[in-house]
């Protein structure tokens, strides 16, 4: 069981595995701002656009409902298919994929021109240093 523990103590503590966490609990954030983007901004503007309605209550109804009567017989519920949520749904989708498409269109700008410093010329070895020396010396004593 101690073995167990720390195997899963040195998984858990991977950096991997915290970097997945922090873009879980980012996206989840992120996820919530467009989503209020398409339900409070978006659709709003849509649903002026269609006459007032939205596409939330947008639907086909296959069978009426049928509201409980004061005589306490059951009530029906409709039965309808939703398309005006599936079409916000994909307006949502697609709002999202764009999102973290520009969001990884600018990270990998950044992370381009970080590539495109150059690095700096690392310094000669001891080996070369000796060399360099000696043909320095060699050089001199051809000249004199």
């Amino acid at each position: 069981m101690g073995k167990f523990i720390e195997d899963f103590k040195a998984f858990a503590l991977k950096g991997n595995v915290v970097d997945m966490a922090v873009g879980v609990i980012v996206g989840g954030a992120f996820g919530k701002i467009v989503s209020s983007l398409v339900n409070d901004i978006i659709m709003p503007v849509i649903s002026l656009v269609t006459g007032g309605s939205g596409y939330e209550n947008l639907k086909y109804v296959i069978k009426e409902g049928v509201p409980a009567g004061e005589d306490g017989v059951a009530a029906v519920e409709e039965v309808a298919i939703n398309y005006g949520t599936f079409i916000m749904n994909i307006v949502d989708f697609f709002i999202i994929a764009f999102s973290i498409f520009v969001a990884i269109r600018v990270m990998m700008k950044f992370k381009k021109k970080v590539e495109e410093e150059p690095a700096p010329a690392p310094a000669p070895s001891k080996e070369e240093q000796l060399l360099t020396e000696i043909r320095d010396i060699l050089k001199q004593k051809s000249e004199k």
